[in-house]
């Protein structure tokens, strides 16, 4: 690590989790198995690994978003319930496997199948014993502790800038806040925008103005979001948003902005630098809002399929299973090796990578924050943008990896470990910028979420968002069994935009699931809207009352949110 004295730049992670509702929607192939997945592979061994530092003295921070929905599905009883039983049919599955190696011959395979028990086991003893049985509470701890900040999201993860009505926005922001505050006991200061989509102010074709997003967060208190690279920097997308398609830089959208991207101040920025956003026909708004974007090469160390740490050949391989325990008992063993050629995983031999690449990184990170500082002469910050989920669930290793930057890093005499609030509070932008209408999606716009095989959903989206607005309208100030069905219209209205069932259907991953969730919470959102624009009342709460049971998500819910604005 290098040794030069004052700190010239920052470093944070910003990991977003983020899973879609699946809240008693049964189990494998899709449903509740992949919070399960998620609780054991990715979140508790973070938990474990963030819990050591701060007991070993380690001053590690990084900044960590977990989105309302999964939120409350981490904090639901029978999620929890149901976790433990899938870690119980784990351990019991690796440990049945163990005398079957062994009968075989095959004493590597038994070894491993023991480490898996072994692993399981201590997950389970996190969960129940170290955090009491609350993955949201320990969370909460780590932050009131300072070593984390938590952002929050749009409420379901709802794909703001395509929405038609302000107050699906408004409603989307103010149910994640007050979801934020119910569970960790403060204001959220930041957000992870759903799917990095930005949208500046713009005159609808009504000669509305749509308000830019960010005049939303300002007026709920919150004062910094993230984008993707390209749009602080300019130019075509990088990264994963690049794609493979010829969607074009930003998708091809066209609107009448309020403020032309051409008067952008500067028009090229850096993501080594936060810029407050003036995108609105106001200017900045009041308290500004500030943007940072992701830093693509320290990015693209984890992600290019190339060069990146995941492919290297002693880490596990992901897609390969036991054909009886399910179990990944092999490594990558190199590129283009077919899955029937893969050799036997061996944990030592990954622990060795783990512990290199984590000092390559922290070495990149150093090399970086001292070359922009020596062109620049000024203090820059690193934003690593990363879907919380990669690790270790994608890359088995990763969490591990995470420990151990953090550690580096925190030994670092040139860059300081942060949080992106406490580095906006020390350091605060000395300019501000026009951000682009932009996304992480393929070509850097919308194409990702509304194309050829999703375009049918906006139409029933866009229905709900104009069918809530007239009944918050008709029930300005409901009471008793009307505002129990108005607030479950309201989580039913919420449920149907969230961005993950189109984007399910795009990526072929779970198109038949994604289109049957949205489905059933159209079906489900227009029979209460009936019953309630026929004043029947008593079958309205009837049905809130059932539906409350499948969507038990934000308690705290008021429909007059989804008010026009």
């Amino acid at each position: 690590m290098a040794k030069t004295g004052a700190k010239i730049g920052a470093f944070t992670f910003v990991l977003h989790s983020h899973l879609p509702y699946c809240r008693l929607a049964g189990r494998w192939p899709h449903g509740e198995e992949w919070l399960h997945e998620a609780i054991s592979e990715t979140y508790i061994p973070l938990l474990d690994s963030l819990c050591d530092l701060a007991e070993a003295g380690v001053p590690a921070k990084l900044t960590i978003g977990l989105t309302p929905v999964l939120t409350e599905q981490l904090a639901d009883a029978s999620v929890l319930e149901h976790a433990v039983m899938y870690l119980e049919t784990k351990i019991a599955a690796a440990e049945a496997d163990i005398p079957r190696f062994e009968a075989a011959g095959d004493p590597q395979m038994a070894r491993l199948a023991r480490f898996y028990a072994e692993r399981f086991g201590q997950v389970l003893h996190s969960l129940r014993d170290r955090y009491g049985g609350s993955i949201v509470g320990a969370f909460k701890k780590l932050q009131d502790a300072g070593y984390l900040e938590i952002i929050t999201c749009g409420a379901t993860h709802g794909y703001l800038p395509l929405l038609s009505r302000d107050s699906s926005i408004y409603a989307q922001i103010r149910a994640g806040r007050e979801s934020y505050r119910q569970h960790y006991g403060r204001e959220p200061r930041a957000i992870w925008l759903p799917e990095c989509a930005y949208r500046p102010a713009y005159r609808a074709d009504d000669g509305r103005v749509r308000p830019a997003i960010e005049e939303f967060l300002s007026a709920q208190n919150i004062g910094c979001f993230f984008a993707e690279t390209h749009a602080v920097e300019g130019g075509r997308p990088v990264g994963k948003a690049a794609g493979e398609t010829d969607i074009g830089p930003y998708g091809a959208i066209k609107r009448r902005y309020i403020v032309p991207l051409a008067e952008a101040t500067p028009q090229k920025g850096t993501t080594y630098q936060a810029y407050y956003v003036a995108g609105s026909a106001q200017g900045l708004t009041n308290p500004p809002v500030a943007v940072i974007a992701r830093n693509n090469r320290t990015g693209m160390q984890v992600w290019s399929g190339e060069w990146g740490y995941p492919g290297d050949a002693d880490y596990r391989e992901f897609h390969k299973k036991d054909h009886i325990s399910g179990m990944q008992y092999w490594r990558v063993t190199g590129p283009r090796i077919d899955l029937g050629a893969k050799d036997a995983y061996h944990p030592d031999w990954a622990a060795g990578k783990v512990r290199s690449h984590a000092e390559h990184y922290a070495r990149l990170v150093e090399e970086l924050a001292q070359r922009y500082h020596a062109e620049t002469g000024q203090y820059g910050l690193i934003a690593s943008n990363y879907d919380t989920e990669l690790f270790g669930h994608w890359w088995f290793e990763g969490v591990e990896w995470i420990k151990q930057v953090l550690a580096c890093l925190a030994r670092s005499e040139t860059v300081a470990l942060t949080t992106a609030s406490e580095h906006l509070a020390a350091h605060p932008p000395q300019e501000a910028m026009a951000v682009p209408e932009s996304s992480w999606g393929a070509g850097g716009g919308h194409w990702t979420w509304d194309n050829p095989e999703t375009h049918w959903m906006w139409q029933p989206i866009h229905a709900a968002e104009a069918r809530m607005e007239a009944l918050a309208a008709r029930y300005p100030d409901a009471s008793g069994d009307a505002r129990e069905a108005l607030n479950q219209a309201a989580r039913e209205a919420l449920l149907l935009q969230s961005s993950d069932w189109p984007f399910l259907v795009t990526t072929g991953q779970a198109a038949q699931y994604a289109t049957q969730r949205f489905n059933s919470h159209v079906e489900r959102f227009e029979k209460l809207a009936a019953l309630l624009e026929a004043g029947d009342l008593a079958a309205g709460k009837a049905l809130a009352a059932e539906l409350w049971e499948l969507d038990k998500v934000f308690p705290t819910i008021d429909y007059r949110w989804f008010a026009a604005r």
